[in-house]
């Protein structure tokens, strides 16, 4: 129905176009109305076959096709911020679990420090008790060699002073004592 309007309208544009020629507008023999009258037939013909119509349902498929895509667009940047989301909150719960194992770590860490210095302080504690101990065995052995030394140089003393003083019947008296004495105490 458009190409039928459409068809006298572009006629009645076109007449000063026809006023060019010395034939008048209507007379076949003027090219300038054959083109117009082939014009308009293939117009009509066009809109016969519904070109129209399967330009118009192109144009329509071609802007359903865009929504569509546009539509399929929007649902991949809703996913992809979706999934933004949820790498962002990953990444929040991985730096809260790694500040965890930081935290944990450092306790360890100063737990074992501590332990170290206790066991360090006990260690050292032995080591004192054990050198005291050394100092101590060390201190009786040398007391012990002093006596023995001192035992052994008075010994010696008295045997010097009792051999100047002493003579061979006073030593003779004394080994006669030691004897009967020995025997008093055996039987």
């Amino acid at each position: 129905m458009k190409t039928f309007t459409l068809a006298p309208l572009f006629s009645v544009i076109a007449m000063p176009a026809f006023a060019a020629g010395d034939t008048g507008w209507a007379d076949l023999a003027n090219t300038n109305t054959v083109v117009m009258l082939a014009f308009l037939l293939f117009i009509t013909f066009l809109g016969y076959m519904g070109i129209h119509n399967m330009l118009g349902s192109q144009l329509d498929n071609r802007a359903d096709g865009i929504k569509s895509e546009l539509e399929e667009a929007r649902a991949l940047r809703e996913e992809a911020q979706t999934i933004l989301a949820s790498y962002e909150r990953k990444q929040k719960e991985v730096a809260k679990q790694a500040d965890r194992i930081v935290a944990h770590a450092k306790e360890e860490a100063a737990n074992a420090a501590a332990a170290a210095k206790e066991d360090l302080k006990a260690s050292i504690a032995r080591r004192l008790a054990a050198a005291e101990d050394q100092i101590v065995s060390a201190q009786s052995a040398a007391v012990k060699e002093v006596r023995d030394t001192a035992a052994q140089v008075a010994v010696a003393a008295a045997r010097d002073v009792i051999a100047k003083q002493m003579t061979a019947t006073e030593g003779n008296s004394l080994i006669d004592d030691a004897i009967k004495t020995v025997e008093a105490k055996l039987h």
